[in-house]
This record gives C-alpha cells, structure tokens and sequence, in this order.
C-alpha cells in the first residue's frame, strides 16, 4: 500500500542516471503482470538517446518537459497474440478489432507494475499518452500491426508534488448490482 499511496506523476527529474540495476528490476515487475488467456501481449522500448527523447516528446503533444527524465520507456502493445495468421491489421485510435481492447488492457496492467515498482525502488515516473499512433510509430520504427499504450518517464524525482484528492470508498464501490 506504502507505493499505491505515496506515488505520484512527477514532471521534473534530477540530472541523474537511472541504475541498470533498477531498470531491469522495472522491467521484471512489467513482464510478470498478468494478461488474458497469458497471452503477455507488451513489449518494451527503452529509449535514452536525446534526439530521440526530444522527437516522442514533441509528438507527444509537445511535452517538453518530458526531456528531464533520463529515459523513457515506451510501452506497445501486440495484437499478434490474439489475431494470427497474414491478415494485415493497422492499429490506431479509430481501429474496430474487438482484440484491441484486450490487449490495451493487459499492457496497461504491466505499465501499473512499471509504475509503482519504480516507486518502490524509489524512483518516479509518469504515464503519457497525450499522441497519435501514427506520430509515435515513425520515429520508433514500430509496425502498424502494433498498439503504443503510453509512454512512461522514468528517473529520480525533482519534485514532491501533494496527494490529488481522491473519491472515497462510499462513493464508487456497489455491492451487487448498480
């Protein structure tokens, strides 16, 4: 509960590298989440190059504050685990696959394991995903036939922004039915 509670999305980084270390710890906890039918449907780009930073930041919806973080780590989701075969699927935000939803799902699972595991490691992060498919894919080489779920900023927190208030129990949890 200590993670769940304590983490926020922190938009100012320290200049300060993120340890080998914790990034392959970061990444464990995403490759252990659960997914429908285990169909494990992410993948991972671990993006540290500034020029490239700078590219997915503007794409990005012209974040620029992203370029503090010292990496990223983009996260794709695949619907080659539900959809087989040669049909030629292009994914985007208008897309009709019914597969689509589940496996941005799944992967959305792993991005919450990235999430708070880096806060247990004591480092921070954001979830974004403020883009166009067709904008994030270019610059990444990523093919068509695959989904980006969001990209999170990854590093040591430059900030301790306060808890957002939050909607209590009595307010969203039914017993039941509606």
């Amino acid at each position: 509960m200590k993670e769940i509670e304590n983490r926020r999305s922190i938009r100012k980084y320290q200049d300060r590298k993120v340890e080998k270390e914790k990034l392959d710890c970061i990444l464990e906890s995403a490759r252990l989440a659960p997914s429908g039918n285990n169909t494990q449907p992410w993948d991972f780009i671990v993006v540290e190059s500034l020029d490239t930073k700078e590219k997915l930041s503007i794409a990005d919806h012209n974040q620029i504050w992203m370029m503090s973080a010292p990496l990223f780590i983009v996260c794709v989701a695949d619907i080659r685990c539900r959809i087989s075969g040669d049909k030629r699927v292009i994914l985007n935000e208008t897309s009709p696959e019914p597969e689509l939803k589940q496996i941005i799902r799944d992967t959305a699972i792993a991005i919450d394991h990235i999430l708070l595991e880096a806060e247990h490691l004591g480092l921070a992060t954001c979830w974004t995903a403020w883009f166009e498919q067709d904008a994030i894919r270019v610059i990444l080489n990523i093919p068509e036939d695959k989904y980006v779920c969001g990209i999170i900023t990854l590093g040591y927190g430059d900030e301790t922004p306060n808890q957002r208030p939050r909607k209590s129990l009595q307010n969203i949890v039914r017993y039941e039915k509606w």
